[in-house]
């Protein structure tokens, strides 16, 4: 069935909605779609009016919706003058899912669902699951920070986006389901929790990988950070029956802080992993080379299988553990057809990915952006060369600024040379985010232009950095991984890492090469 083709009726969209308004006699609408922006709507829609994070932008856009032909509208604010039918509700954010959910007839209810969240380490184990289950037969589906996977058809999402919106959301799941997937994986983030984009996914399984420093900006404080994970383990019990059962298993990492809480919030079965402690499943015998690793993971006291992978770092081993958890323990998959799927990925986009164009020193692209991620990024750059390292990132604007200082600190700790550049300064000023991060560099005692430099334009950075690689050294860099788009101001500007990474090393070697992406700030840097 065409998914662009469906209808439902509103009297059953409505069913399981708590609203103030008409309750009987409902008007026979037939509702051609749901959505909670304005910008989309199509004549027959249902329009959901969501308060915006700084304007009430969805209630202030209510008239324009109807105009464009919207026949009902639900929103939290008492409307009067309102030509169509009317619904308040408590939480618009959330009425949006549930009703975008039963718009495409609940796809969660039909198939196996597994989430995962945390701060770093989400997109490796969503692969490393994904890989897993394909590898076991299941017919499998994803949606992470890097794309979307429905059969054949693969999305990209790397253009800033983080968890979808919920009517995006459920309808990749429809077409899942349309596709014969029965198991998804979806990578979950605290802004998908904290604005209700998930709330109708009905999990099955919850990992999570960390929690650490990042997004404080948004939730305001460690703790609603963490509340807003935590969202994703309270949503077990809440799922309702299926009929393949229902498995209701939360798997949690004994090596992070948030264990005790999260275990004690998890109403529900809980398995433990760990690097360190025998839990549940956990690692020995651990072996870390320049080009993988290798180690026995024991799985519930009673057997082990050595695991090889071709990822790099002694973190990704706590990503190979959750990814071993939901499939063997939650899914009951042989542990060495488990095994064989870790060994078959061969690396996730912008994850401590190689660019090679024939430099006798090693090159390398991370999405490491919060002072953790960027923590275990240079720790595994160490184990891979006896040179130095070269690190060169940014912090994003209008984000947590705490994180400028903080990784600074850890790159003048961990690193030989850094390089603070432009990630993402939005309205914030460029020179502003460098001046908090030059400040955490001299409280490391750094002296710049010695051990680090201020180079605003990002391309620029990676020509300097790789102008100062000597044989054997390793550059890295580090904040944008798989996404391709840099914003400025409001502007999204086409740049990947990767392309911009080539760009410079094939001006370095003399060859041809992609040409170097623009940024703004190329026009006051000379490059």
């Amino acid at each position: 069935m065409d998914l662009n083709l469906r209808t439902s009726s509103l009297s059953k969209l409505l069913v399981g909605i708590s609203y103030k308004g008409e309750t009987e006699n409902l008007p026979d609408l037939l509702i051609r779609q749901v959505t909670g922006d304005s910008r989309k709507v199509v004549p027959g829609a249902l329009f959901v009016a969501c308060p915006g994070e700084a304007v009430d932008g969805g209630h202030d856009f209510i008239e324009n919706a109807v105009a464009k032909g919207a026949l009902a509208v639900v929103g939290e604010k008492k409307a009067f003058g309102i030509k169509v039918p009317y619904f308040q509700v408590e939480n618009s954010r959330l009425a949006l899912a549930f009703l975008s959910a039963a718009f495409f007839d609940h796809p969660a209810r039909k198939m196996t669902m597994i989430g995962i969240t945390g701060t770093d380490g989400k997109t490796t184990t969503a692969n490393l699951l994904f890989q897993i289950l394909k590898t076991a037969g299941y017919k499998t589906g994803l949606i992470s920070t890097v794309n979307a996977v429905i059969g054949d058809f693969v999305l990209d999402t790397g253009f800033h986006v983080t968890t979808p919106d919920a009517p995006d959301v459920q309808q990749y799941l429809a077409s899942m389901y349309e596709s014969g997937i029965t198991h998804v994986v979806l990578e979950t983030t605290s802004h998908g929790w904290a604005q209700f984009r998930v709330d109708a996914c009905e999990f099955d399984i919850g990992i999570i990988t960390n929690i650490t420093h990042e997004h404080l900006d948004y939730h305001g404080s460690f703790e609603k950070y963490r509340d807003a994970k935590a969202r994703l383990f309270f949503s077990l019990t809440e799922t309702p029956k299926k009929k393949k059962g229902n498995i209701r298993l939360a798997i949690l990492n004994l090596d992070d802080p948030s264990y005790e809480f999260l275990k004690e919030v998890s109403k529900c079965k809980v398995i433990s992993y760990s690097t360190k402690e025998k839990a549940d499943i956990y690692a020995d015998k651990i072996n870390l080379t320049k080009n993988g690793l290798q180690f026995d993971a024991n799985i519930l006291k009673r057997e082990h299988v050595l695991i090889n992978s071709n990822l790099v770092g002694e973190f990704n081993i706590s990503n190979c553990l959750a990814a071993l958890s939901a499939s063997v323990i939650g899914l009951g998959i042989d542990p060495d057809m488990a095994a064989k799927g870790i060994s078959m990925m061969t690396g996730v986009p912008g994850r401590m990915e190689r660019i090679e164009s024939g430099q006798r020193f090693i090159a390398v692209i991370d999405f490491a952006h919060t002072p953790n991620a960027l923590k275990v990024a240079l720790q595994t750059a160490r184990k891979m060369t006896g040179g130095k390292i070269i690190a060169i990132f940014g912090s994003a604007g209008l984000r947590d600024r705490e994180k400028r200082r903080l990784m600074a600190e850890t790159s003048l700790s961990l690193a030989d040379l850094s390089i603070f550049t432009a990630e993402d300064p939005r309205t914030e000023s460029l020179d502003q985010i460098l001046y908090e991060m030059k400040n955490g560099a001299i409280a490391m005692n750094g002296v710049l232009g010695k051990n680090y430099w201020l180079i605003p334009d990002r391309g620029e950075a990676m020509r300097k950095g790789i102008g100062m690689a000597e044989d054997g050294d390793l550059v890295i860099c580090c904040g944008k991984g798989h996404e391709q788009s840099m914003c400025f101001g409001t502007t999204e500007y086409a740049w990947d890492d990767r392309i911009a990474l080539k760009a410079a090393l094939a001006e370095l070697l003399g060859i041809d090469g992609p040409e170097m992406p623009y940024l703004p700030t190329q026009d006051s840097s000379g490059g």
